[in-house]
């Protein structure tokens, strides 16, 4: 059955149409790649193999159905940019029994209160700041998600179904939809993992309102736009991760994920004119299962300095986490941007666990 599954992975990426794969742009649909959950981002989002909370949903939606909780709840709130961007996100997941969980995510990435100056000009030909108007342009992801263990033991599956609305203002919005499939599954000490994002290809529908441009445009020099079809194309994640105990109370837990993406080249550390390959390396320490310090590295790349010589860049992440009782805060100091020069961001994020209260006066065994 996991041969299978991931068989049925990886057929779904090598059976799109070649010329599909030539159309399609590298980075539509880019903000879910940011990651979710200061855990994930501290470990460089190494967490295919190693998610085993509500934000599985987003990293590998078979990792659900090791949520402990009746009911988990996944909260965080992040600001990029010195403010500008604004980075929402909360899940929740309630298992149906011993072997089935159902999630649901909900993901918000926007700019607001972007100034609006197409009507600045009243019919005279005069400037008019009180025609001034303000818009967002923002990106929305609702992710419904199923989790099962199977049969066979260690292996466990589970998918998303993906909604993707893209707005900006009153000009263009988009809806899209898409599927993921993920799988993992422990061998003593080792787990392995593979997720399929976006297996069908996510495909975004754009609609413009051009009633309100088109003057401006026309006047400007400016291309209206028309509507279109923009296409997210599959890639598939790999993972492994090996965790032990140090001490009685120490644990140690290194994890790898190899992120294959079939749209040509990136700049990533191996690549091909059909395949590239961008590995992330997370490691976390835990004591206790009370503190855990994390760190990894990501986004290796090949850059170019100003005397044409080549060189290579590493971001590197940290993060700390603290469970208390059915609480758990986690930050990570990571840098969204992925160059050398860009700004890292401090990322808090919160999980808690709901359980249904035991009824008083029941004899225990």
């Amino acid at each position: 059955m996991y041969k299978k599954s991931l068989f049925l992975l990886l057929a779904a990426v090598a059976t799109l149409p070649i010329s599909l794969f030539a159309q399609a742009p590298k980075y539509s649909n880019d903000f879910l790649a940011i990651g979710v959950g200061a855990k994930a981002l501290g470990m460089s989002g190494a967490q295919s193999s190693v998610v085993d909370d509500v934000t599985a949903g987003y990293w590998n939606p078979a990792g659900l159905s090791l949520v402990k909780a009746n009911i988990q709840i996944a909260a965080m709130h992040n600001e990029y940019f010195a403010g500008i961007a604004k980075y929402d996100y909360v899940a929740i997941a309630a298992p149906i029994d011993a072997t089935r969980t159902i999630g649901f995510s909900a993901i918000r990435f926007a700019v607001d209160d972007i100034i609006d100056s197409t009507n600045l000009l009243d019919k005279d030909g005069n400037v008019d700041y009180d025609r001034l108007r303000t818009f967002s342009a923002s990106d929305y992801a609702f992710l419904f998600s199923y989790a099962q263990k199977m049969k066979i033991e260690g292996l466990r599956v589970g998918g998303n179904v993906k909604v993707i609305h893209r707005k900006a203002g009153d000009f263009a919005q988009a809806w899209g939809f898409g599927f993921d499939l993920g799988a993992q599954y422990d061998r003593k000490k080792w787990k392995f993992a593979a997720v399929g994002k976006d297996v069908t290809s996510t495909f975004n529908a754009w609609t413009y309102n051009t009633s309100s441009i088109e003057e401006v445009f026309n006047k400007t020099g400016n291309e209206i736009p028309e509507n279109g079809l923009e296409i997210t194309l599959p890639r598939l994640i790999l993972g492994m991760s090996y965790k032990t105990n140090i001490t009685k109370k120490i644990t140690f837990q290194p994890a790898l994920d190899l992120d294959l993406t079939f749209d040509g080249k990136r700049n990533v550390p191996i690549k091909t004119n059909v395949l590239s390959i961008d590995p992330k390396v997370g490691l976390e320490f835990g004591y206790d299962d009370f503190i855990f310090l994390r760190t990894g590295i990501q986004n290796i790349q090949q850059v170019k300095n100003i005397d044409q010589s080549t060189s290579t860049t590493v971001q590197p992440n940290l993060g700390v986490g603290i469970k208390l009782n059915n609480i758990s805060i986690d930050y990570a100091l990571t840098n969204i941007g992925g160059g050398a020069e860009s700004l890292y961001s401090n990322v808090f994020s919160l999980r808690f666990n709901i359980n249904k209260q035991k009824k008083s006066g029941t004899a225990q065994n």
